[in-house]
Protein backbone atom coordinates (compact mmCIF):
# COMPACT_ATOMS: atom_id res chain seq x y z
CA UNK A 1 0.00 0.00 0.00
CA UNK A 2 1.50 3.41 -1.25
CA UNK A 3 2.50 5.72 1.81
CA UNK A 4 2.65 9.67 2.15
CA UNK A 5 4.64 10.73 5.27
CA UNK A 6 4.29 14.31 6.83
CA UNK A 7 4.80 15.98 10.14
CA UNK A 8 1.56 16.46 11.01
CA UNK A 9 -1.68 14.99 9.54
CA UNK A 10 -5.20 17.18 10.31
CA UNK A 11 -8.20 15.42 9.45
CA UNK A 12 -10.76 18.24 8.28
CA UNK A 13 -10.96 21.14 6.33
CA UNK A 14 -13.13 22.98 8.06
CA UNK A 15 -12.25 26.39 10.07
CA UNK A 16 -10.25 24.52 13.05
CA UNK A 17 -8.40 22.56 10.35
CA UNK A 18 -7.49 24.85 8.24
CA UNK A 19 -6.28 27.15 10.71
CA UNK A 20 -4.23 24.83 12.32
CA UNK A 21 -2.59 23.94 8.77
CA UNK A 22 -1.91 27.50 8.71
CA UNK A 23 -0.41 27.96 11.96
CA UNK A 24 1.60 24.82 11.58
CA UNK A 25 3.22 26.57 8.44
CA UNK A 26 4.20 29.81 10.56
CA UNK A 27 5.94 27.08 12.58
CA UNK A 28 7.82 25.45 9.90
CA UNK A 29 5.63 22.22 10.05
CA UNK A 30 4.49 20.56 6.74
CA UNK A 31 0.86 20.18 7.00
CA UNK A 32 -1.27 17.38 5.36
CA UNK A 33 -5.04 18.35 5.55
CA UNK A 34 -7.27 15.39 4.61
CA UNK A 35 -10.89 15.62 3.95
CA UNK A 36 -13.71 14.02 2.88
CA UNK A 37 -16.12 15.95 0.96
CA UNK A 38 -15.06 16.48 -2.27
CA UNK A 39 -15.52 20.18 -2.16
CA UNK A 40 -15.72 22.74 0.10
CA UNK A 41 -18.74 23.44 1.89
CA UNK A 42 -21.28 25.49 0.60
CA UNK A 43 -23.73 25.07 3.44
CA UNK A 44 -24.68 28.14 5.20
CA UNK A 45 -23.51 27.42 8.82
CA UNK A 46 -21.54 29.92 11.06
CA UNK A 47 -22.94 33.90 9.57
CA UNK A 48 -19.62 35.52 11.17
CA UNK A 49 -16.29 35.65 13.76
CA UNK A 50 -16.50 37.32 16.90
CA UNK A 51 -14.69 37.80 20.48
CA UNK A 52 -11.33 36.71 20.72
CA UNK A 53 -11.06 35.38 17.12
CA UNK A 54 -10.62 38.49 16.11
CA UNK A 55 -7.80 39.80 17.85
CA UNK A 56 -5.73 36.63 17.33
CA UNK A 57 -6.47 36.81 13.52
CA UNK A 58 -5.12 40.79 13.38
CA UNK A 59 -1.86 39.18 15.63
CA UNK A 60 -1.54 37.12 12.11
CA UNK A 61 -2.13 39.67 10.16
CA UNK A 62 -5.02 37.92 8.51
CA UNK A 63 -7.88 40.41 9.37
CA UNK A 64 -7.70 42.40 6.82
CA UNK A 65 -8.56 39.51 4.25
CA UNK A 66 -11.73 39.06 6.27
CA UNK A 67 -12.35 42.23 6.56
CA UNK A 68 -12.20 43.11 2.27
CA UNK A 69 -14.49 39.89 2.21
CA UNK A 70 -16.93 40.38 4.69
CA UNK A 71 -20.26 42.31 4.03
CA UNK A 72 -20.31 43.85 6.89
CA UNK A 73 -17.39 44.18 9.18
CA UNK A 74 -19.06 46.08 11.73
CA UNK A 75 -22.34 45.08 12.53
CA UNK A 76 -24.82 46.36 14.75
CA UNK A 77 -23.67 45.84 18.65
CA UNK A 78 -26.71 43.97 19.22
CA UNK A 79 -26.63 39.94 19.86
CA UNK A 80 -28.63 37.51 20.83
CA UNK A 81 -28.54 35.46 24.23
CA UNK A 82 -31.20 32.86 25.09
CA UNK A 83 -34.19 35.23 24.87
CA UNK A 84 -32.76 38.01 25.60
CA UNK A 85 -30.35 40.48 24.09
CA UNK A 86 -27.21 42.32 25.28
CA UNK A 87 -27.16 45.28 23.58
CA UNK A 88 -23.68 47.21 23.91
CA UNK A 89 -25.05 50.45 21.85
CA UNK A 90 -24.83 52.56 24.82
CA UNK A 91 -20.92 51.97 25.83
CA UNK A 92 -18.08 53.69 24.81
CA UNK A 93 -16.15 50.81 24.10
CA UNK A 94 -17.68 47.61 23.02
CA UNK A 95 -16.39 44.07 24.61
CA UNK A 96 -17.87 41.95 21.91
CA UNK A 97 -16.84 42.60 18.66
CA UNK A 98 -18.09 40.95 15.63
CA UNK A 99 -17.83 40.12 11.66
CA UNK A 100 -20.65 39.13 9.81
CA UNK A 101 -19.05 36.58 6.73
CA UNK A 102 -20.33 33.31 5.98
CA UNK A 103 -18.43 30.70 7.35
CA UNK A 104 -17.55 29.51 3.53
CA UNK A 105 -15.95 32.45 2.56
CA UNK A 106 -13.60 31.86 5.98
CA UNK A 107 -12.79 28.13 5.09
CA UNK A 108 -11.68 29.51 1.38
CA UNK A 109 -9.41 32.13 3.20
CA UNK A 110 -8.18 30.01 5.70
CA UNK A 111 -7.49 27.63 2.73
CA UNK A 112 -5.71 30.03 0.85
CA UNK A 113 -3.48 30.92 3.28
CA UNK A 114 -2.63 27.83 4.57
CA UNK A 115 -1.35 26.73 0.98
CA UNK A 116 0.78 29.58 0.74
CA UNK A 117 2.61 28.54 3.99
CA UNK A 118 2.98 24.94 2.47
CA UNK A 119 0.78 23.23 3.43
CA UNK A 120 -1.27 20.17 1.63
CA UNK A 121 -5.03 19.68 1.28
CA UNK A 122 -6.71 16.52 -0.24
CA UNK A 123 -10.44 16.76 -0.57
CA UNK A 124 -12.11 13.66 -0.68
CA UNK A 125 -9.87 11.41 1.05
CA UNK A 126 -11.50 9.80 3.69
CA UNK A 127 -9.14 8.27 7.12
CA UNK A 128 -11.22 4.76 8.08
CA UNK A 129 -8.51 3.82 10.25
CA UNK A 130 -5.93 5.12 13.11
CA UNK A 131 -2.64 3.38 14.70
CA UNK A 132 0.00 4.85 16.70
CA UNK A 133 2.89 3.96 18.42
CA UNK A 134 6.16 5.45 20.32
CA UNK A 135 6.87 7.12 16.97
CA UNK A 136 4.29 7.99 14.72
CA UNK A 137 0.70 7.56 14.02
CA UNK A 138 -0.60 6.14 10.96
CA UNK A 139 -3.66 6.89 9.29
CA UNK A 140 -4.93 4.51 6.46
CA UNK A 141 -6.91 6.70 3.54
CA UNK A 142 -9.93 6.17 0.80
CA UNK A 143 -9.26 8.19 -1.32
CA UNK A 144 -10.28 8.60 -5.29
CA UNK A 145 -7.02 6.63 -6.14
CA UNK A 146 -7.66 3.91 -3.68
CA UNK A 147 -6.67 3.45 -0.28
CA UNK A 148 -3.58 4.58 1.01
CA UNK A 149 -1.41 5.42 4.33
CA UNK A 150 0.17 8.73 5.46
CA UNK A 151 2.69 8.93 8.22
CA UNK A 152 2.92 11.44 10.50
CA UNK A 153 4.54 12.48 14.38
CA UNK A 154 0.96 13.56 15.02
CA UNK A 155 -3.05 13.68 13.84
CA UNK A 156 -5.09 16.02 14.77
CA UNK A 157 -9.35 15.28 14.52
CA UNK A 158 -10.98 18.71 13.23
CA UNK A 159 -13.73 16.89 11.78
CA UNK A 160 -16.42 17.74 13.79
CA UNK A 161 -19.32 16.68 16.03
CA UNK A 162 -19.30 13.12 14.68
CA UNK A 163 -15.79 13.03 14.80
CA UNK A 164 -14.37 9.38 13.49
CA UNK A 165 -11.08 10.19 14.49
CA UNK A 166 -12.58 11.03 17.75
CA UNK A 167 -14.30 7.27 17.87
CA UNK A 168 -11.10 5.67 16.09
CA UNK A 169 -9.19 6.45 19.54
CA UNK A 170 -11.75 5.85 22.14
CA UNK A 171 -12.06 9.05 23.26
CA UNK A 172 -15.38 9.86 25.27
CA UNK A 173 -18.16 12.73 24.04
CA UNK A 174 -20.42 12.46 26.88
CA UNK A 175 -23.44 15.42 26.92
CA UNK A 176 -27.07 15.74 25.32
CA UNK A 177 -28.53 16.32 22.13
CA UNK A 178 -31.77 19.38 22.74
CA UNK A 179 -34.85 18.20 21.23
CA UNK A 180 -35.10 21.30 19.08
CA UNK A 181 -34.67 22.46 15.37
CA UNK A 182 -33.29 25.98 14.59
CA UNK A 183 -34.23 27.64 11.05
CA UNK A 184 -32.75 30.84 10.12
CA UNK A 185 -33.02 33.35 7.13
CA UNK A 186 -32.27 36.42 5.32
CA UNK A 187 -34.87 37.36 2.98
CA UNK A 188 -36.04 40.29 1.56
CA UNK A 189 -39.14 41.36 3.11
CA UNK A 190 -42.40 40.96 0.48
CA UNK A 191 -44.19 44.28 -0.57
CA UNK A 192 -47.36 42.81 1.03
CA UNK A 193 -45.48 42.75 4.32
CA UNK A 194 -45.21 46.40 6.22
CA UNK A 195 -42.25 47.69 7.64
CA UNK A 196 -42.80 49.44 10.91
CA UNK A 197 -41.04 52.49 12.35
CA UNK A 198 -39.36 50.29 15.30
CA UNK A 199 -38.37 47.79 12.96
CA UNK A 200 -41.56 44.97 13.29
CA UNK A 201 -43.43 43.86 10.41
CA UNK A 202 -47.44 44.28 10.04
CA UNK A 203 -48.20 40.54 8.25
CA UNK A 204 -51.54 40.32 5.83
CA UNK A 205 -53.92 38.48 8.15
CA UNK A 206 -51.84 38.08 11.18
CA UNK A 207 -51.10 41.39 12.41
CA UNK A 208 -47.69 43.14 14.13
CA UNK A 209 -44.76 40.96 15.30
CA UNK A 210 -42.36 42.91 17.14
CA UNK A 211 -38.60 42.60 16.80
CA UNK A 212 -37.47 40.21 19.50
CA UNK A 213 -39.06 37.01 20.71
CA UNK A 214 -42.77 35.70 19.87
CA UNK A 215 -43.32 32.98 21.68
CA UNK A 216 -46.19 30.36 21.09
CA UNK A 217 -47.44 27.25 21.94
CA UNK A 218 -45.58 25.83 19.07
CA UNK A 219 -42.03 27.15 19.35
CA UNK A 220 -40.36 30.70 19.01
CA UNK A 221 -40.06 33.06 16.28
CA UNK A 222 -37.18 35.90 16.52
CA UNK A 223 -36.97 38.31 14.51
CA UNK A 224 -34.36 40.40 13.85
CA UNK A 225 -35.18 44.50 13.64
CA UNK A 226 -36.04 45.25 10.09
CA UNK A 227 -34.53 48.01 7.91
CA UNK A 228 -36.71 50.40 6.10
CA UNK A 229 -33.94 51.30 3.93
CA UNK A 230 -33.09 47.18 2.52
CA UNK A 231 -36.14 45.70 4.11
CA UNK A 232 -33.99 42.56 4.69
CA UNK A 233 -35.72 40.36 7.39
CA UNK A 234 -33.43 38.43 9.79
CA UNK A 235 -35.70 36.00 11.14
CA UNK A 236 -35.52 32.35 12.67
CA UNK A 237 -37.80 29.46 14.00
CA UNK A 238 -37.45 27.21 17.23
CA UNK A 239 -39.47 24.27 17.52
CA UNK A 240 -38.87 21.01 19.19
CA UNK A 241 -38.45 18.09 17.35
CA UNK A 242 -36.98 14.69 18.96
CA UNK A 243 -35.08 14.31 14.48
CA UNK A 244 -31.91 14.74 13.75
CA UNK A 245 -31.09 16.45 10.91
CA UNK A 246 -27.90 15.94 8.80
CA UNK A 247 -25.47 19.69 8.63
CA UNK A 248 -24.89 18.85 4.97
CA UNK A 249 -28.23 18.93 4.25
CA UNK A 250 -29.20 22.27 3.36
CA UNK A 251 -32.77 24.10 3.97
CA UNK A 252 -35.06 24.43 1.27
CA UNK A 253 -37.66 27.85 1.48
CA UNK A 254 -40.49 25.20 1.90
CA UNK A 255 -38.96 23.07 4.62
CA UNK A 256 -38.78 27.36 6.18
CA UNK A 257 -42.42 28.41 5.23
CA UNK A 258 -43.81 24.98 6.81
CA UNK A 259 -41.76 25.81 10.24
CA UNK A 260 -43.13 29.37 10.20
CA UNK A 261 -46.98 28.42 9.57
CA UNK A 262 -46.38 25.49 12.28
CA UNK A 263 -44.59 28.48 15.02
CA UNK A 264 -47.13 31.01 14.01
CA UNK A 265 -49.84 29.43 12.92
CA UNK A 266 -50.07 31.90 9.79
CA UNK A 267 -48.44 32.51 6.62
CA UNK A 268 -45.58 35.35 6.29
CA UNK A 269 -44.71 35.83 2.66
CA UNK A 270 -41.37 35.69 1.94
CA UNK A 271 -39.08 37.33 -0.77
CA UNK A 272 -35.85 35.82 -2.26
CA UNK A 273 -33.15 34.48 0.33
CA UNK A 274 -29.62 35.32 0.89
CA UNK A 275 -29.29 32.96 3.70
CA UNK A 276 -30.63 29.69 4.88
CA UNK A 277 -29.30 27.88 7.68
CA UNK A 278 -30.66 25.06 9.98
CA UNK A 279 -28.93 24.32 13.29
CA UNK A 280 -29.38 21.53 16.66
CA UNK A 281 -28.40 22.28 20.08
CA UNK A 282 -25.91 19.55 21.41
CA UNK A 283 -23.91 19.93 25.38
CA UNK A 284 -20.93 18.12 24.46
CA UNK A 285 -17.39 18.04 25.14
CA UNK A 286 -14.44 15.58 24.72
CA UNK A 287 -13.15 13.98 28.19
CA UNK A 288 -9.53 14.35 26.75
CA UNK A 289 -8.42 16.92 24.15
CA UNK A 290 -5.80 14.13 23.73
CA UNK A 291 -5.18 10.48 23.10
CA UNK A 292 -1.18 9.60 22.62
CA UNK A 293 -0.21 11.12 19.34
CA UNK A 294 -4.09 12.36 18.72
CA UNK A 295 -5.55 15.48 19.48
CA UNK A 296 -8.90 16.65 19.15
CA UNK A 297 -9.78 20.61 18.01
CA UNK A 298 -12.78 22.60 17.08
CA UNK A 299 -16.68 20.69 17.20
CA UNK A 300 -14.61 17.25 17.07
CA UNK A 301 -13.65 18.29 21.03
CA UNK A 302 -16.62 20.25 21.79
CA UNK A 303 -20.50 21.29 20.29
CA UNK A 304 -21.92 23.87 22.59
CA UNK A 305 -26.20 24.30 22.82
CA UNK A 306 -25.82 27.88 21.40
CA UNK A 307 -24.76 29.77 18.90
CA UNK A 308 -22.22 32.47 18.16
CA UNK A 309 -18.88 31.00 19.75
CA UNK A 310 -18.26 27.42 18.17
CA UNK A 311 -16.17 28.61 15.21
CA UNK A 312 -13.85 30.97 16.79
CA UNK A 313 -13.81 28.77 20.08
CA UNK A 314 -12.47 26.12 17.22
CA UNK A 315 -10.06 27.98 15.80
CA UNK A 316 -8.85 29.50 18.90
CA UNK A 317 -7.93 25.78 20.07
CA UNK A 318 -5.53 25.40 16.51
CA UNK A 319 -3.98 28.14 17.47
CA UNK A 320 -3.41 27.04 21.06
CA UNK A 321 -2.02 23.65 19.61
CA UNK A 322 -0.17 24.64 16.87
CA UNK A 323 2.82 26.20 18.28
CA UNK A 324 3.15 23.38 20.67
CA UNK A 325 3.48 20.65 18.21
CA UNK A 326 5.69 22.69 15.97
CA UNK A 327 7.98 23.30 19.21
CA UNK A 328 7.67 19.74 19.78
CA UNK A 329 8.62 18.91 15.93
CA UNK A 330 11.54 20.66 16.07
CA UNK A 331 12.58 19.88 19.30
CA UNK A 332 13.91 21.09 22.38
CA UNK A 333 10.25 21.81 23.63
CA UNK A 334 9.72 20.70 27.25
CA UNK A 335 8.54 17.24 27.89
CA UNK A 336 4.54 18.15 29.36
CA UNK A 337 4.57 20.95 26.92
CA UNK A 338 1.71 19.05 24.56
CA UNK A 339 -0.37 18.10 27.77
CA UNK A 340 -0.78 22.04 28.43
CA UNK A 341 -3.22 21.87 25.13
CA UNK A 342 -5.94 19.78 27.15
CA UNK A 343 -5.48 21.46 30.47
CA UNK A 344 -5.91 24.82 28.57
CA UNK A 345 -8.40 24.06 25.86
CA UNK A 346 -10.33 21.77 27.85
CA UNK A 347 -10.82 24.64 30.08
CA UNK A 348 -11.54 27.32 27.76
CA UNK A 349 -14.20 24.78 26.15
CA UNK A 350 -15.82 24.56 29.97
CA UNK A 351 -15.90 28.63 29.87
CA UNK A 352 -17.80 28.18 26.66
CA UNK A 353 -20.11 25.83 27.71
CA UNK A 354 -21.05 27.93 30.98
CA UNK A 355 -22.38 30.48 28.88
CA UNK A 356 -24.08 28.56 26.25
CA UNK A 357 -25.64 25.99 28.99
CA UNK A 358 -26.82 29.33 30.59
CA UNK A 359 -28.46 30.85 27.27
CA UNK A 360 -29.96 27.01 26.65
CA UNK A 361 -31.60 27.81 30.42
CA UNK A 362 -33.04 31.01 29.20
CA UNK A 363 -34.69 30.48 26.06
CA UNK A 364 -36.52 27.10 27.69
CA UNK A 365 -39.41 27.30 29.47
CA UNK A 366 -42.86 29.71 28.12
CA UNK A 367 -44.92 30.03 31.26
CA UNK A 368 -44.69 33.06 33.44
CA UNK A 369 -42.20 31.89 35.44
CA UNK A 370 -39.70 31.64 32.52
CA UNK A 371 -40.74 35.06 30.92
CA UNK A 372 -40.36 36.31 34.17
CA UNK A 373 -36.45 35.01 34.56
CA UNK A 374 -35.63 36.21 31.19
CA UNK A 375 -37.32 40.14 32.20
CA UNK A 376 -35.76 39.96 35.12
CA UNK A 377 -32.04 39.23 33.53
CA UNK A 378 -32.53 41.33 30.39
CA UNK A 379 -33.13 44.46 33.04
CA UNK A 380 -29.62 43.35 34.94
CA UNK A 381 -28.46 44.27 31.31
CA UNK A 382 -29.05 47.54 31.94
CA UNK A 383 -26.54 47.51 34.15
CA UNK A 384 -23.06 49.04 32.51
CA UNK A 385 -20.67 46.48 34.72
CA UNK A 386 -22.97 43.50 34.42
CA UNK A 387 -23.07 43.96 30.74
CA UNK A 388 -19.69 44.55 29.97
CA UNK A 389 -19.00 41.60 32.12
CA UNK A 390 -21.46 39.43 29.98
CA UNK A 391 -19.64 40.74 26.34
CA UNK A 392 -16.46 39.63 28.12
CA UNK A 393 -17.79 35.92 28.88
CA UNK A 394 -19.42 35.57 25.49
CA UNK A 395 -16.01 37.07 23.65
CA UNK A 396 -13.92 34.63 25.12
CA UNK A 397 -11.73 37.76 26.22
CA UNK A 398 -12.38 37.21 29.96
CA UNK A 399 -10.33 33.78 29.91
CA UNK A 400 -7.13 33.35 31.90
CA UNK A 401 -4.89 30.39 31.51
CA UNK A 402 -4.48 29.06 34.91
CA UNK A 403 -0.18 29.21 35.17
CA UNK A 404 2.22 29.97 38.18
CA UNK A 405 3.31 33.49 38.62
CA UNK A 406 2.20 36.65 40.51
CA UNK A 407 1.42 39.02 38.29
CA UNK A 408 -2.01 40.17 37.08
CA UNK A 409 -1.57 39.99 33.36
CA UNK A 410 0.23 36.09 33.77
CA UNK A 411 -2.26 33.63 31.34
CA UNK A 412 -4.26 36.56 29.84
CA UNK A 413 -3.78 37.85 26.13
CA UNK A 414 -1.31 40.34 25.37
CA UNK A 415 -3.17 43.30 25.04
CA UNK A 416 -2.11 45.00 21.61
CA UNK A 417 0.45 48.00 22.32
CA UNK A 418 1.85 50.84 20.63
CA UNK A 419 5.43 50.63 20.57
CA UNK A 420 8.49 52.83 19.56
CA UNK A 421 11.54 50.79 18.90
CA UNK A 422 14.75 51.77 17.36
CA UNK A 423 13.68 50.50 14.29
CA UNK A 424 10.53 52.55 14.45
CA UNK A 425 7.02 52.16 15.35
CA UNK A 426 4.97 48.87 15.35
CA UNK A 427 2.92 47.09 17.96
CA UNK A 428 2.42 43.84 20.01
CA UNK A 429 0.44 42.70 17.08
CA UNK A 430 2.77 43.18 14.28
CA UNK A 431 5.15 41.59 16.25
CA UNK A 432 3.02 38.65 16.63
CA UNK A 433 2.44 37.84 12.54
CA UNK A 434 5.41 35.33 13.08
CA UNK A 435 3.93 33.36 15.53
CA UNK A 436 7.63 33.41 17.59
CA UNK A 437 7.98 33.86 21.21
CA UNK A 438 8.19 37.54 22.11
CA UNK A 439 10.29 38.84 25.21
CA UNK A 440 9.21 42.33 25.42
CA UNK A 441 11.14 44.82 27.43
CA UNK A 442 9.23 48.26 28.21
CA UNK A 443 11.51 49.26 30.83
CA UNK A 444 15.21 48.97 29.43
CA UNK A 445 15.64 45.90 32.11
CA UNK A 446 19.38 44.73 30.66
CA UNK A 447 19.54 42.28 33.80
CA UNK A 448 15.90 40.26 32.14
CA UNK A 449 16.85 41.04 28.69
CA UNK A 450 20.36 38.97 29.71
CA UNK A 451 18.66 35.97 30.78
CA UNK A 452 16.20 35.51 28.11
CA UNK A 453 19.21 35.84 25.58
CA UNK A 454 19.96 31.89 26.81
CA UNK A 455 16.83 31.23 25.02
CA UNK A 456 17.85 32.52 21.70
CA UNK A 457 16.70 32.53 18.83
CA UNK A 458 13.91 30.19 20.31
CA UNK A 459 12.47 33.61 21.71
CA UNK A 460 12.96 36.86 20.13
CA UNK A 461 13.71 39.62 22.20
CA UNK A 462 12.22 43.47 21.95
CA UNK A 463 13.10 46.74 23.72
CA UNK A 464 10.50 48.85 23.22
CA UNK A 465 8.63 52.33 24.90
CA UNK A 466 4.99 52.51 25.39
CA UNK A 467 2.33 54.71 26.88
CA UNK A 468 0.59 53.14 29.96
CA UNK A 469 2.55 50.35 30.23
CA UNK A 470 0.82 47.52 31.73
CA UNK A 471 3.94 45.73 33.00
CA UNK A 472 7.37 46.09 32.83
CA UNK A 473 8.37 43.22 31.06
CA UNK A 474 6.53 40.15 29.34
CA UNK A 475 7.13 37.15 28.08
CA UNK A 476 4.42 36.54 25.20
CA UNK A 477 3.80 32.95 23.58
CA UNK A 478 3.35 32.72 20.22
CA UNK A 479 -0.80 31.60 21.03
CA UNK A 480 -0.86 35.71 22.42
CA UNK A 481 -1.09 34.78 25.95
CA UNK A 482 1.16 35.78 28.48
CA UNK A 483 3.72 33.05 30.11
CA UNK A 484 5.35 35.88 32.86
CA UNK A 485 5.17 39.73 33.10
CA UNK A 486 6.81 41.71 36.25
CA UNK A 487 6.85 45.14 37.35
CA UNK A 488 9.64 47.05 38.85
CA UNK A 489 7.80 47.70 42.33
CA UNK A 490 7.10 44.24 42.85
CA UNK A 491 8.80 42.47 45.83
CA UNK A 492 9.23 38.90 44.02
CA UNK A 493 12.18 37.48 42.77
CA UNK A 494 11.62 38.29 38.92
CA UNK A 495 14.41 36.79 37.39
CA UNK A 496 13.68 33.33 38.97
CA UNK A 497 10.01 33.32 37.80
CA UNK A 498 11.45 34.55 34.40
CA UNK A 499 13.74 31.84 34.12
CA UNK A 500 11.08 29.09 35.26
CA UNK A 501 9.07 30.26 32.91
CA UNK A 502 11.16 30.57 30.30
CA UNK A 503 11.97 26.68 31.12
CA UNK A 504 8.22 25.55 31.13
CA UNK A 505 7.22 26.84 27.87
CA UNK A 506 10.79 26.98 25.68
CA UNK A 507 12.88 24.17 27.11
CA UNK A 508 15.78 24.39 28.93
Amino acid sequence: MQEMNADVIVVGAGPAGLMLAGELGRGGVRAVVLERRERPGTAQKASGLGGRILDVLRYRGLLDRMTEASGDPSPKPIFPFGGVYLDFTGLDENPLHAMAIPQARVEELLAEDAVELGAQIFRGHEVVAVTQDDEAVVAEVNGPDGTYRVRARYLVGCDGGRSRIRELVGIGFPGSTYPEVNRLAAVAVHESVTVLDDGGIDVPGFGRIAPGFTHTDNGIFALGAVSPETRVMFFQTTEEEDAEYDSDEPLTMTELGDSVRRVLGSEVPLGEPTRLSRYQFQDRQAENYRSGRVFLAGDAAHLLPATGAAMNLGMTDSVNLAWKLAADIRGGAPANLLDTYHDERHFAGGRALLQTRAQAALRQGQDPAAQALRAVFQELLTDEPALRRMGALVAGTDLRYPMPGTHSLTGTFAPDLPLHTDQGATSVAELMHAARPIFLDLADRADLREIVEQWAPRVEIHTAKTGDRPADAMLIRPDGHIAWAATLDEQTDTSTELRAALTQWFGA
